[in-house]
């Protein structure tokens, strides 16, 4: 009769290196498999598995070297001690970076061999584990570029006027920098909810879960504006209208892929420099009924401009939302805005700073895409 062996893991993020594992350990006798819970393990690492254990259990069954697995019923970094007592044992096998005393002392009290493996690729292959990948997987959590409108979506703007805010969801086909007016914060607010892309789930929901989960009720000071959950979460172009509240009451989606690929072809990013430390755009603000009625104005040419695909009108408008803009928030305009805006005024239609200004990144609208030195956006189409 062969010996048991078994050996423990979350196995979230099956790779090589498993299989290399569970090759190496099988080699003590029938190898049995437990695998964390997806509560163990969104309790021991704050963070929701990438599978489901369900998945992660029909994964490592269908492994050669294994020959039994399942779900630890357990709970915390020692979950494994049901499934090590009913299974009894002969061998208990771990990887090098896994051991520990406990472990050892556990297995000393229940008579059980204690192994530890070097981490060892078979032939051919790279050293993998899952830290190291998680490092490197690519995030596709989108970023968001704000049109028109910014700054409506906060109730001390839009209760002088209610109004539109125009956002579109971007592919993140380029790393762009932080502080910058891609809505990074609430970006990384999102990835600690679902770390490497979005669910397929009601957009418009997990914009308003992802408003909330950024904006603590508990924590008093700054709330992060709507319209960065919308442009992240909701695809294609969207237009949200504020009227003196947080949430929009009204929001309309176009998803048009003759007007998405349009505006595609005439909006392009530039990166400036980050927002410096100690940055306040807040500063020196003058509100008044007058100017945020510019500023709304020129957020609903904009989107009749946009629906029409017509370029002069848009490009208009657009500006017209910039200055409208910075005539409320001057502090927006930082040293060194100005010249990169100088850098572009004789080959753009128009800009505007991406977000709250300060820094960051330039939105132009042009005729046609520059070959070099600027960032060509792509639109999150609905699938």
């Amino acid at each position: 009769m062969n010996k048991k062996v078994f050996v423990s893991g979350c196995y979230d993020m099956l790779h090589s290196g498993h299989v290399a594992f569970f090759k190496e350990a099988s080699k003590y006798g029938d190898l049995y498999v437990g695998i964390g819970s997806d509560k163990t393990i969104e309790q021991l690492k704050n963070r929701k598995t990438v599978y489901s254990e369900k998945e992660r259990l029909y994964m490592v069954r269908s492994i050669r070297y294994v020959t039994e697995a399942c779900v630890n019923s357990g709970s915390g970094m020692l979950d494994f001690l049901p499934e090590l007592d009913r299974i009894r044992p002969d061998v208990f096998v771990v990887n090098s970076d896994g051991g520990s005393d406990t472990k050892r002392r556990i297995c000393a009290e229940r008579g059980i061999r204690y192994v530890e493996l070097q981490r060892v690729p078979d032939e051919g292959l790279d050293a993998r584990s899952t830290t190291s990948l998680r490092r490197d997987v690519r995030c596709h959590i989108p970023y968001r570029v704000d049109i028109a409108g910014t700054w409506i979506d906060q109730p001390y703007v839009s209760q002088h006027g209610s109004g539109w805010a125009l956002t579109v969801s971007i592919e993140p086909n380029h790393e762009f920098i932080e502080r910058g007016g891609m809505s990074t914060s609430t970006r990384n607010a999102a990835r600690k909810v679902w770390p490497y892309e979005l669910p397929e789930y009601n957009e418009e929901m997990m914009a308003r879960l992802l408003f909330c989960f950024e904006n603590d009720p508990e924590n008093e000071g700054h709330v992060s504006g709507a319209q960065d959950a919308i442009g992240i979460c909701m695809s294609g172009l969207n237009r949200h209208f504020y009227d003196g509240h947080y949430w929009p009451s009204r929001i309309e989606s176009c998803h048009d892929e003759r007007i998405l690929s349009w505006l595609e072809s005439h909006i392009c990013l530039v990166e400036m420099f980050p927002r410096r430390p100690g940055c306040s755009v807040v500063e020196g603000k003058d509100i008044t009924p007058e100017k945020v009625a510019a500023l709304t104005g020129a957020a609903a040419r904009c989107w009749e401009a946009i629906m029409a695909t017509d370029l002069q009108r848009f490009a208009e408008a657009f500006r017209d939302s910039f200055d409208a803009q910075v005539a409320m928030f001057p502090a927006m305009m930082q040293p060194g805005v100005q010249d990169h805006i100088d850098r572009w005024r004789d080959k753009a239609l128009a800009w505007k700073m991406l977000g709250a200004g300060g820094g960051g990144h330039l939105a132009l609208v042009v005729d046609a895409i520059p070959s070099q030195g600027v960032i060509p956006i792509k639109i999150r189409r609905k699938y």
